[in-house]
Formats: C-alpha cells, structure tokens, sequence
C-alpha cells in the first residue's frame, strides 16, 4: 500500500469504496478475511464479505503512507467510534499523511441535536430511547466465547460523541486549519462526491478543514 501514489484516501471506509480511492478500515472481519488460507476457511463465519476495493489499514496505529501523500481524506460515521486518546491519534496520523492544503472531511453524529431531541422529549422513558438513539448504551451483555467473539468483530457502539464546538477544539490542536461546519454535496473538491451519500449526512454534523499550506 505504501508503494502506491495516494492521492484521496477514505478512513473506514467500510464493506466497498469507490477504485479511484485508497478505502482503508480497521474492521476485525476484514482483517480475518484477507488472511490466507484461513480467510478462505472462515469465509461462511466472518459475515458480511467486504469488496477487494477496501484493504485492512487502522489509521489509530498508522497507514503505510509518506508523509504529505495524500490530497484528500474523508470519513464517514468513523470518528464516534473511537476512544478519546484513539481520536486524537488519529487527527494527528490524518494531519501526518494530508499534504500541505490538503483537505479532510467527515460525517458523524450530532450529539448537539441529540441532546436536543432528549431534552424536548416527553416520552416516560426518554433515557433509555437517548442512549438507544445515540448507540452509546449496551442493552444487554454478550456471554460466552459466542458472545465475546461478537463484540471482538463489531464495531456498533458509539464510544466518545461529539458537537461542532468540540470537534472544532481538537481538530485546530491537532494543526488542521480552516474548519468549518459542512453540508453534504458542499465541497469546492469534486472528488468527495465519489464517496458521499446524502442518507449519511441527514441529521448528522459534517466539517471540513485544510492541513495548512
């Protein structure tokens, strides 16, 4: 991976991805399902099959990529999954690989309008329906090898929610500049139109930011 010229590169990326993109994800499946031979062997267990257009790359422990490779990178619904310390790694190998003007963009939950919603509610249970609605509750503890195995290989729960005044904090500690809350299909690069899908962004709080020049 590290050989190839890469110039847009999409972060958990997820079962497919657009050729023109390097689509990484760090998903436990995926990375059972390209070992060899025993890939093949647990190919009726390790469900859903991901596309060959998406290679295994956790960009948390860091991306086979030189620094200032890259010219765009995009995320969708990734960042909400990844513990506080993780997310901020992360912004730093993103800010590692983007080269000087480089643009990130990303889609994640709203936990502004989440709270919101919670708080004008007047259902007789709207604790449980905010932390059903936000992923961030466990409704009940997988047991058993099974059980563990379950919850080794998925990626549901939400770990660390976010607001734009949050995200915007860490996203200019980690060098990023030029941060700006988004809208999906509002992009000036072209190319993001590859990747975006208008039902992942309704409802959910996008930005957008350079590495400097």
């Amino acid at each position: 991976m590290g050989d190839v010229e890469m110039l847009k590169l999409q972060v958990g990326a997820g079962l497919d991805g657009p050729a023109e993109w390097l689509n990484v994800d760090a998903s436990p499946t995926l990375r059972l399902q390209r070992l060899p031979i025993v890939g093949g062997f647990l190919e009726g267990i390790t469900r859903p099959r991901f596309s060959p257009s998406v290679v295994y790359g956790d960009v948390v422990r860091g991306l086979p990529l030189a620094p200032g490779s890259v010219q765009i990178v995009y995320s969708s619904h990734v960042l909400e999954h990844m513990a506080f310390e993780d997310f901020k790694t992360a912004l730093g190998e993103i800010h590692r690989v983007l080269r000087p003007g480089g643009i990130f963009r990303s889609v994640l939950p709203d936990l502004d309008l989440e709270v919101q919603s919670y708080l004008q509610s007047s259902a007789p249970d709207r604790a449980s329906e905010f932390m059903r609605s936000t992923l961030l509750g466990l409704e009940r503890r997988e047991r058993g090898l099974m059980g563990a195995m379950r919850l080794w290989l998925g990626n549901s729960r939400h770990v660390w929610m976010w607001d734009y005044g949050s995200l915007a904090h860490h996203l200019a500690e980690a060098g990023l500049s030029d941060i700006r809350p988004a809208v999906f299909g509002d992009s000036e690069e072209p190319a993001f139109v590859q990747v975006e899908s208008r039902e992942r962004w309704q409802d959910c709080l996008g930005f957008e930011c350079r590495k400097p020049a």
